[in-house]
């Protein structure tokens, strides 16, 4: 009976886990100051640097007029104070209200930055012109995804995971390019969800976009070649995008879209500078270039920052490294609540 009971409860918190199996950007810290977002289908939002979309659904398709920054994203009404080098931490959440961590674990992490005509409190971004500036994928480990740091467990058990009773909740941390000449940018941060992407139309999108103001003296900035729109920098059968072979391992990951900007990384281009040739590496995280295949992540630009501080809304609070270093452990914890499912449902 009590093996019923609990299997129940099981169900019961499986479904509401499924029901809220989407986010969205909840809050950005720039440099140390927290700009705080709205969440979803809120009467009337409050004053905030983050562009309000309407669902945490995904976007669905390389050619919706949603990828650009989300489902009926609203301007939003501030511009947060950023500098070349200022180091962003953007906190995504599960739900419509924050209330649960982010749900998924496959697929990359990637930001973009466009610049804007005028305040971005009034740019119609439809046309903007993005540049990426960095890119996240596999761990060293070539199997495990930046992406699953966003939402740690301290719990071996499947039913503490389920309730998320003592889960912490770890930012993306982004660099603005150290280079970057002044002006008002867009960021456009995005996970690309890639669990049912085996065939074509599967990959889930989930984009945000960000308004800043970068002050300093710089010069530097992308070159033509290496811009895109939203929609039009994908295709649905990219590979990065389509990927039959996702859960196959040795995963060969290579990201959708242009290269990291090569002024990014040290390279010698200007605001309004003439193409240059792209550079290639082998499986980073940032100053890859378009097309290449990689089994790894090295020297992000990004980096998960994995922290004993869970958001306002989290729930409990635990002790956590960072998961490059500690991919042992996060496998042991994954295999550990799959047997301990197994045994409640032989039990059952």
């Amino acid at each position: 009976m009590m093996f019923r009971s609990l299997a129940q409860f099981l169900l019961a918190l499986a479904i509401v886990t499924l029901v809220s199996a989407h986010g969205f950007v909840q809050q950005v810290t720039i440099d140390g100051t927290v700009y705080k977002g709205n969440n979803l289908n809120v009467g009337s939002p409050a004053p905030s640097i983050i562009r309000l979309v309407s669902t945490n659904s995904p976007v669905k398709g390389s050619t919706n007029s949603a990828l650009n920054c989300g489902q009926d994203a609203q301007l939003a009404s501030l511009v947060g104070n950023a500098n070349p080098g200022s180091q962003l931490e953007i906190l995504w959440v599960g739900g419509t209200d924050g209330s649960s961590n982010w749900p998924h674990n496959t697929g990359p992490l990637m930001h973009y930055m466009a610049k804007c005509d005028g305040s971005c409190s009034t740019y119609d971004s439809s046309n903007a012109e993005w540049f990426k500036i960095s890119e996240l994928g596999l761990e060293a480990d070539g199997s495990t995804w930046y992406q699953a740091s966003l939402s740690q467990y301290c719990s071996y058990f499947v039913l503490l995971a389920l309730m998320r009773s003592a889960a912490s909740r770890a930012p993306v941390n982004v660099t603005i390019p150290s280079t970057l000449a002044p002006g008002n940018y867009l960021l456009r941060a995005e996970i690309i969800s890639l669990q049912l992407a085996m065939s074509t139309g599967g990959a889930e999108f989930y984009p945000a976009c960000i308004q800043l103001q970068v002050g300093g003296s710089q010069t530097q900035g992308p070159t033509s070649s290496e811009e895109c729109l939203f929609p039009g920098c994908y295709s649905d059968t990219d590979p990065g995008i389509l990927t039959p072979n996702i859960y196959n391992p040795p995963i060969q990951y290579t990201f959708p879209g242009p290269p990291v900007a090569s002024f990014v990384n040290g390279g010698s281009s200007s605001a309004t500078g003439s193409a240059a040739p792209s550079p290639t590496s082998t499986g980073s995280a940032s100053g890859s270039s378009a097309g290449t295949t990689s089994t790894f992540a090295s020297g992000p630009s990004s980096t998960i920052i994995a922290s004993s501080t869970s958001s306002p809304t989290a729930t409990g609070q635990c002790k956590l490294s960072g998961r490059s270093t500690n991919e042992d452990v996060v496998k042991r914890d994954s295999k550990n609540k799959r047997m301990h499912k197994r045994r409640l449902v032989r039990a059952h």
